[in-house]
């Protein structure tokens, strides 16, 4: 989204006519400026939200491309299987994600990327998802990240240490994306 709007953007962002922006304007309702020398009028899209939410207009589409991403970052060794949960979850475009590959990436990205949502698989190679919960739940910077853990092998005992270690949930493998989907929009509080 643009950090300046045109009239026509301002009109049908808030479901007018060109005509009705350009009377907010001239009445000093809505900030705004002209542009040298033309008749054309610009609106810091500061101000039209401040003006939207000052008059009771929904912002809808608006809200969405205002507020930050989510961030996610999925670790799983399987490649595969990375680049198909990377898109699908990309695909729904309200996330922004990053991918590692074993325990260490996984420990640098969640560092420096500070993702909301870690959805890790349970059996890395280097290091366990219940070892991951551990170091995450350790640290004070990390405290409000949710830990999502996927395996086609969690025994039941598995999956209570996990929840024990500060696991948030988990999904066994396989399953359905619109699974893994409705956990991580309930786990990030998303609607």
């Amino acid at each position: 989204m643009k950090d300046v709007l045109t009239t026509g953007q301002v009109a049908k962002l808030c479901n007018v006519t060109i005509r009705t922006v350009i009377k907010w304007f001239e009445k000093g309702h809505l900030e705004g400026y002209r542009i040298p020398g033309s008749r054309d009028r610009r609106f810091p899209l500061d101000n039209v939200v401040a003006f939207m939410k000052e008059h009771g207009m929904p912002l809808g589409e608006l809200e969405r491309q205002l507020s930050p991403r989510k961030k996610i970052l999925l670790v799983d060794d399987d490649e595969a299987l990375l680049l198909v949960l990377e898109e699908y979850l990309d695909g729904i475009g309200i996330f922004e994600i990053e991918v590692a590959r074993n325990g260490y990436e996984a420990g640098l990205k969640t560092h420096s990327f500070r993702p909301h949502l870690l959805v890790l698989d349970f059996n890395l190679g280097d290091i366990t998802g219940a070892e991951v919960a551990s170091s995450v739940r350790s640290s004070e910077d990390l405290a409000g990240m949710q830990i999502l853990v996927m395996s086609g092998y969690l025994s039941d005992a598995q999956a209570a240490e996990l929840m024990q270690r500060g696991v948030d949930d988990f999904l066994r493998k396989p399953f359905q994306m619109e699974a893994l989907r409705d956990k991580v929009l309930e786990l990030l509080g998303v609607t």
